[in-house]
């Protein structure tokens, strides 16, 4: 949380997806309902993903994925929240994400995984409810 008691938020776009009109909207969604948002851009890697979430002290990280990498870029941001002790930042993941996929994502620690049309306030009541509960358990 920020100064004002805001939780912080993170909205990345990692990979060669240059797709934004998704990410942008959520961001701005969830600056509507308060939160302080951080959105990192396109192209990010993991690595800066991870590093972003950690020098923001961000208590969420939402990775808008529509390149199809979405299992190995997740993966990669986990480990790396992981290996720098931020195992406790909620992460989801949103875009065109096939429901084959979802068990996958939430088994690598995603709290949860949103497609298009999906209601901004659906997802600011998820990270109200989630942000401060327990960690999110992340498989070894």
């Amino acid at each position: 949380m920020d100064q004002q008691g805001k939780i912080r938020v993170l909205i990345a776009k990692p990979g060669l997806d240059g797709h934004e009109r998704g990410a942008r909207v959520v961001a701005f969604g969830l600056r509507d309902e308060g939160f302080e948002v951080i959105y990192t851009g396109l192209r990010q890697t993991p690595e800066q993903i991870v590093n972003a979430a950690i020098q923001e002290d961000v208590r969420v990280v939402g990775l808008s994925i529509l390149s199809g990498a979405h299992l190995s870029l997740t993966q990669k941001v986990i480990e790396g929240l992981r290996r720098n002790r931020a195992d406790d930042v909620l992460v989801l993941v949103g875009g065109v994400i096939p429901d084959a996929d979802r068990t996958a994502l939430k088994d690598m620690g995603v709290a949860e995984v949103f497609t298009s049309g999906v209601r901004i306030g659906d997802i600011a009541a998820l990270i109200r409810l989630h942000a401060d509960a327990v960690p999110v358990q992340v498989q070894p």
